[in-house]
């Protein structure tokens, strides 16, 4: 293995030298410092991680806690595609990624025999005691669509993205719309509660039997619960959890000899693009994936470098954008 000393013997050097050349010191002159980088890339020098953390107190090496309940993993394409952008921002920052897991030890734990700086929280039981743990340690945690009291997080503007597409579906003249929706949590809590105040502040009754209990990403109960809604109620506008629920029951109202954006409308969430190929054309809300990992990277940055983050700045949201496809027929 290729070491400092290695680097100074070739360029003439000494290794106090080759140290602050490699670690882009000013104090070191120009050509000595490209001469010394040059060198140590030829000699295929990699620094040695163990004293680069005892000598910064810092490993570069951030946790990732990743556990939807519905055990799709990286196949949730939410989750997948902030942690995607959250990845290149911290890689170009010098970090690399670790998954966390509780199968041997709890989340907290695993984080302390992995050494890692910072975690980044999406998907997983925030009211359970492991999260509860890992929230009230000292390391550095940034959630992702939760909000814990004095804790850093970002989040989709759930209850924005959820009303634009009940006033939407209003304007398009619908009156008896049911709503699929997921387990309970903060952001389930933000749909329901905003569904229902559009529905009031439009003078329509809010029809207890029209909402229905489903589950993320859970096609088949999706499926199940729209043949259950359109042979009990018949709505003429179905909203889903998400996207792939939505598609699920799409093809439930085809299914009944129906046609789907005719005589059943449909309103998906999160904004697939992968599932907007599928005919028709979904109409949904798109959450900006790719701003909520950037910012959930600069937050965590923040952090690691012990900024004085106000608390105004501790919640980010990101604003969602309702894309109008064919799946909501004009009454």
């Amino acid at each position: 293995m290729v070491s400092i000393k290695d680097i100074a013997q070739a360029c003439g050097v000494s290794t106090a030298t080759v140290s602050k050349a490699l670690n882009n010191r000013e104090d070191v002159n120009t050509a000595t410092r490209e001469r010394v980088q040059e060198t140590a890339r030829q000699l295929g020098y990699l620094p040695n991680a163990t004293a680069r953390a005892l000598k910064t107190n810092k490993t570069y090496n951030i946790g990732v806690l990743l556990a939807d309940k519905a055990g799709s993993g990286l196949n949730h394409y939410f989750f997948a595609s902030i942690l995607d952008s959250f990845k290149v921002v911290m890689e170009r920052n010098g970090y690399d990624l670790t998954f966390i897991s509780n199968q041997k030890n709890s989340y907290y734990e695993h984080c302390l025999y992995r050494s890692v700086d910072g975690v980044l929280a999406a998907c997983v039981d925030f009211d359970s005691a492991e999260i509860q743990e890992l929230l009230g340690s000292s390391l550095p945690v940034v959630s992702v669509d939760h909000v814990s009291d004095g804790k850093y997080a970002v989040v989709s503007d759930n209850a924005q993205g959820i009303r634009s597409a009940v006033e939407y579906v209003l304007q398009m003249g619908h009156t008896r719309l049911a709503y699929i929706y997921g387990e309970e949590s903060q952001v389930t809590a933000a749909r329901r509660n905003v569904f229902c105040e559009v529905l009031a502040e439009h003078h329509h009754e809010v029809d207890g039997s029209m909402l229905l209990q489903g589950k993320y990403l859970h096609s088949a109960l999706a499926y199940e619960l729209t043949t259950q809604l359109l042979r009990k109620l018949q709505p003429t506008c179905i909203f889903y959890p998400d996207d792939i629920s939505a598609v699920a029951g799409m093809q439930a109202i085809r299914d009944a000899d129906l046609v789907v954006g005719g005589e059943v409308s449909v309103v998906g969430f999160d904004g697939n693009p992968l599932l907007q190929m599928a005919g028709p054309y979904l109409t949904t809300v798109r959450q900006d994936t790719k701003e909520i990992g950037e910012r959930a990277a600069a937050l965590m940055l923040r952090l690691l470098q012990k900024d004085e983050i106000p608390e105004s700045e501790r919640i980010c949201t990101v604003q969602t954008e309702l894309l109008k496809g064919k799946t909501v027929a004009r009454l």
